[in-house]
């Protein structure tokens, strides 16, 4: 990209002639809102939040739908989401800022900074009556680069992991950081540290807790909360205003209500999420600070967060990261012969980075329109985004519903994205 910053996140009128600078077709386009609006017809989603960018300039940015269905109150596209692990990419940030500044190097051991990881085990057998299992010494520790790229054998608590593993996580008070209250990193994270691993360090991809890990070495590493430490290194320099771990009381007002699917029509959740959190956690004032899951924001500063990553490490002429280091994060950290344990399921030829993304890469450049070196993940709260380089393209569409059926919104919204391209 030319430009080293987004010219125009504030922008909500889109002239035609922006659409033909930056190579988009105005009528093809319009292809979003017929997507959007058939999923809020067809009941669902409640509304959602769409953006995308283009060599910095918004080519579409539209709100749709309520944040609130019962009180009608609209969408907007300022309106906060709980973002869930769009968070491990923020922190995965953080991390490598650290590891510029020489507090580690990516191998290092993990129990060299959090010695609960020591002598790390495997988990041979598991008894479901009580939970309890059989272990034998892991072949190795486990690194830094493991907890990035999520290769440590660490699992998830409560969702999107082995059922082994949740059951283990649960009987010893192992909690997922989706909305976690209660507690706090060092004590939460040291009784992690006591668990067995689903397999050794470095043989499989496992989606799991490592990046909650890694929140807490930015605590040990800077000597400040994470999110003071977000703050005053990420969200001040990016000028992301609406991102937080605990929205302030005049902020709270613009959250998204969370809905779910029952029998095929979007009703507000009332009840507890996963291991009992309360739906409205973004608005209450924890102190577990999920570097894994525990962000809320908006489309507009999510943007904002991607840009540096297509400007060499920049936002508005000031260096974020470094450009090498951009580089580094978004490049393959899987092995041959490295594959994605079986839950939650990865797509064919899974590649995965230090920065917290997939991979567009030759080996699996069949299986989307990206170009080449494209990157992306979501929120389990069905939000999305991704952002293609070589195309200068930046896109999000955020929902905010419990464990969709219609995840699929996301993957519909990029191809409407890429089909108005001229």
């Amino acid at each position: 990209m030319k430009k080293q910053l987004l010219t125009a996140l504030s922008a909500i009128t889109i002239t035609t002639s922006i659409y033909a600078q930056q190579g988009f077709d105005q009528q093809r386009l319009s292809q979003i809102d017929t997507l959007v609006s058939h999923h809020i017809t067809a009941g669902h989603i409640p509304g959602a939040a769409a953006l995308v960018l283009r060599n910095g300039e918004v080519i579409y940015s539209k709100a749709f739908g309520h944040a609130d269905v019962e009180s009608g109150k609209p969408m907007q596209l300022n309106s906060i989401f709980r973002i869930a692990s769009q968070t491990k990419a923020i922190t995965s940030l953080a991390v490598m800022m650290l590891w510029e500044d020489g507090k580690f190097l990516l191998d290092d051991p993990l129990s060299r900074y959090i010695p609960a990881f020591s002598h790390p085990r495997v988990k041979t057998a598991f008894r479901a009556a009580d939970s309890s299992y059989t272990t034998r010494p892991a072949a190795r520790e486990i690194t830094i680069r493991d907890l990035l790229r999520h290769t440590s054998g660490i699992a998830y608590a409560a969702v999107f992991s082995d059922p082994e593993m949740q059951a283990i996580y649960a009987k010893a008070g192992v909690v997922s950081g989706i909305g976690t209250m209660a507690s706090d990193l060092k004590t939460k994270i040291n009784t992690l540290g006591k668990q067995p691993l689903q397999h050794d360090p470095g043989k499989a991809f496992t989606y799991g807790l490592n990046t909650d890990i890694l929140g807490y070495l930015v605590e040990i590493w800077s000597g400040q909360p994470l999110d003071v430490f977000m703050k005053e290194r990420i969200f001040t320099p990016l000028e992301m205003h609406d991102t937080y771990f605990h929205l302030p009381k005049d902020k709270a007002p613009r959250l998204v209500t969370l809905y779910e699917d029952v029998n095929g029509k979007m009703v507000k959740v009332t009840h507890p999420l996963y291991e009992g959190v309360d739906p409205l956690f973004p608005a209450k004032q924890g102190t577990y600070l999920s570097g894994g899951a525990g962000l809320s924001s908006t489309v507009n500063d999510y943007a904002k967060f991607l840009s540096i990553y297509l400007n060499n490490g920049y936002y508005k002429n000031k260096r974020i990261i470094g450009r090498k280091t951009v580089e580094l994060m978004l490049t393959n950290q899987l092995a041959a012969g490295v594959y994605p344990s079986p839950l939650p399921a990865q797509p064919e030829n899974f590649q995965f980075s230090l920065g917290g993304f997939n991979l567009e890469s030759s080996e699996n450049d069949y299986l989307q329109p990206f170009s080449k070196g494209s990157f992306g993940w979501g929120g389990a709260f069905n939000t999305h985004y991704w952002a293609d380089p070589k195309e200068g393209i930046i896109g999000l569409l955020f929902t905010q519903e419990y464990l969709s059926p219609y995840w699929n919104i996301g993957e519909e919204f990029k191809v409407a994205v890429y089909q108005g391209m001229k």
